[in-house]
């Protein structure tokens, strides 16, 4: 008897490396993928504008990569006693104006630059409501807790998601031949929207990349959303919130992208790092025994032996730490 559903997932045509460079943009959901590749030292750069949930706001920070756009003074806004952007998330949120403006315009440039040689990009969309700020009768991609009277909710139409997608996608093909996209499906569920516009949200962003996934062969489609939603099925895989998955549910769907992203190989590497990786988060209850010192003398041996063999991966940290 099968007590889950599955979903056939088909792995990539052309599987993702170690040499491969990974931008990651999107949705809070963007960033358990993100962190997690960091971890095992995939080089990856995620969320240069800051978390982003709507197709609106992901396209212009695109285009603003590509365009190498950097902000000017008379760009930001003062509220709460910190100068912010409407097009970034608030951690570049400044009480100094100039401290905000080069936080924003130093990831501008790396965004700039990595995303010329970027051979993957992962695009998480959590939501199709997006929110127009009245003054400037332009769309912001975080509303700071600015008064909600500044702004006009507008959940924005499938054929005007596709146009927007459609447009910067061959942009960015033109930027960078060799670039291939992911789009997921954040599963967070927005319940500020209520259940119903939730779905109908989700419904629309779901047609939208499916439309573009089918139009465009370096175009591809993993099922984050469905895994979720569809495969686990229960409110006992969400945080006490019931609206973002807990940790069983993003290392449930972190075994299904492997499967679908990664060859054997690379995940026989991953798994050693990985093992790395928890050795360096060990807390030693007696760290001046002898049997911890072996510890550390082994597994320092073990990253000596893979930083000579993947000389491009960046062991410091564990180096640093299994040092006796």
């Amino acid at each position: 008897m099968n007590f889950l559903a599955n979903i056939d997932i088909k792995p990539l045509p052309h599987s993702i490396s170690y040499n491969d460079k990974i931008m990651l943009v999107g949705s809070c959901f963007t960033e358990h993928i993100g962190n997690n590749l960091h971890d095992l030292k995939f080089n990856v750069l995620q969320n240069p504008n800051g978390i982003l949930f709507e197709p609106a706001s992901v396209c212009k920070s695109f285009v603003s990569y590509i365009n190498h756009k950097q902000y000017k003074a008379e760009e930001l806004t003062k509220f709460n006693e910190l100068w912010q952007s409407w097009d970034h998330h608030s951690r570049f949120s400044n009480p100094d104006k100039e401290k905000a403006l080069n936080g924003i315009n130093e990831s501008q440039t790396a965004a700039h630059e990595f995303i010329k040689e970027a051979e993957w990009l992962i695009i998480t969309l959590g939501s199709s409501f997006v929110y127009r700020l009245k003054k400037s009768n332009s769309f912001v991609a975080n509303c700071h807790k600015a008064p909600a009277q500044w702004f006009e909710k507008y959940l924005i139409p499938i054929d005007e998601q596709i146009q927007l997608l459609d447009n910067t996608i061959h942009q960015l093909f033109y930027n960078n031949p060799k670039l291939k996209i992911i789009f997921t499906i954040s599963p967070v569920r927005h319940l500020r929207d209520g259940v119903v516009d939730n779905n109908r949200s989700k419904a629309r962003l779901i047609e939208t990349v499916h439309h573009l996934v089918n139009k465009f062969d370096r175009l591809f489609y993993f099922p984050a959303y469905e895994l979720v939603i569809d495969v686990l099925r229960d409110y006992r895989f969400y945080d006490i919130d019931l609206a973002h998955p807990n940790y069983a549910a993003t290392q449930f769907v972190m075994e299904k992208f492997s499967t679908f992203a990664f060859d054997e190989t690379t995940m026989e590497l991953m798994k050693e790092i990985r093992q790395l990786v928890t050795a360096r988060n060990h807390k030693a209850f007696h760290p001046g025994s002898n049997q911890h010192q072996q510890f550390l003398k082994q597994h320092f041996q073990k990253t000596q032996a893979l930083a000579g063999a993947y000389p491009k991966l960046d062991f410091r940290a564990e180096l640093e730490y299994f040092k006796i």
